[in-house]
């Protein structure tokens, strides 16, 4: 298989010193693996530190700076960071308005999480933590116990993000953090597997011709396999199946994602029928994000994730943002 690298020890430090010098608005720790946005401590202002195993590019160091993250830890590829670098993020950012932890439903994340908040606390600094478990498709995996935190961290990060810079305290960004997962739903789609730098070949075997529905962003196993299906078989099955588990009552934000490997013409088609499933079934679309977002190294495919609005939280959703992966207004 071949890839773009040096050796697969150094592929997250590369990456790492990559980022630092197409983003000098970051300070990018290489050795201890933090990446926080170059202003922090903003003085009076919560903030985010999220983090997890490489290879989901550009979640989650593309998504710091002003809107979004305060700060990030990578781990290794589909490996856990560990708490001494969430702490570190930590104290990096910590303006004393308190921090919260954006955590995605992976056991390890989960645990070290738990562990860098109480060590953290034991240095002064108060945190606060949020649990993303968007993921429909399958309730305990290879990686998680519960559903697995996918494409609705990017609304978490976002919104949160967003309330934090307006100056809202720690209570209220947590309370919009945990209100954006439990209005967001995800679902994945996988047409090949994932090639890992270490393994340098194929994770799981998935035979040309077919694909697997409810793949999760480590390649864990979804649903059920079937035979290649068209974009729009692909938009019908994942759409209703979203919708028979979140049932949205007002217009939704939609994140039409590709999982590293998709091109993006066919993702803006892919994104067409998302459309048109939910138009049939009177489903408002609020806003619409198409892209590589939240991926898995090579892996071909898409998810698709949706999250209920209201006036409030469209309204953070628009707000300024600055980062390497995320930016609009001013």
């Amino acid at each position: 298989m071949r890839m773009l690298i040096n050796v697969p020890e150094t592929v997250v430090a590369d990456g790492l010193r990559g980022l630092a010098a197409a983003h000098p608005e970051l300070r990018v720790d290489i050795e201890n693996r933090v990446v926080v946005r170059g202003d922090a401590p903003v003085a009076g202002q919560v903030a985010l530190v999220s983090g997890g195993g490489s290879g989901h590019e550009p979640l989650h160091a593309g998504f710091v700076g002003p809107g979004m993250l305060s700060g990030a830890c990578p781990g290794e590829v589909f490996t856990s960071p560990v708490p001494d670098q969430m702490v570190r993020a930590a104290a990096a950012v910590d303006s004393g308005a308190g921090v919260l932890f954006v955590v995605k439903n992976y056991t390890g994340d989960v645990l070290n999480f738990d562990m860098a908040a109480e060590l953290a606390e034991d240095e002064g600094v108060q945190i606060a933590k949020v649990l993303v478990n968007d993921d429909v498709a399958v309730t305990d995996s290879l990686y998680t116990a519960g559903r697995r935190g996918t494409g609705a961290t990017l609304f978490v990060e976002k919104i949160a993000g967003a309330a934090a810079e307006e100056g809202a305290p720690l209570e209220r960004v947590e309370s919009i953090a945990r209100e954006v997962n439990a209005r967001s739903r995800s679902f994945g789609v996988a047409l090949t597997a994932v090639t890992t730098p270490a393994k340098g070949s194929p994770t799981f075997d998935l035979p040309a011709g077919e694909l697997e529905l409810g793949i999760g962003i480590h390649g864990e196993p979804g649903r059920e396999r079937r035979a290649m299906m068209t974009s729009r078989e692909i938009a019908d099955f994942t759409v209703d199946t979203l919708l028979e588990d979140l049932k949205p009552s007002s217009p939704v934000l939609l994140l039409v994602n590709g999982m590293g490997a998709t091109p993006l013409l066919e993702l803006y088609g892919f994104n067409a029928e998302v459309h048109r499933v939910l138009g049939e079934r009177g489903v408002p679309v609020a806003r619409t994000l198409v892209g590589n977002y939240v991926t898995s190294l090579d892996m071909a495919g898409c998810s698709v994730s949706i999250c209920a609005m209201d006036e409030d939280l469209l309204r953070l959703w628009d707000a300024p943002v600055r980062t390497p992966a995320l930016r609009w207004g001013r």
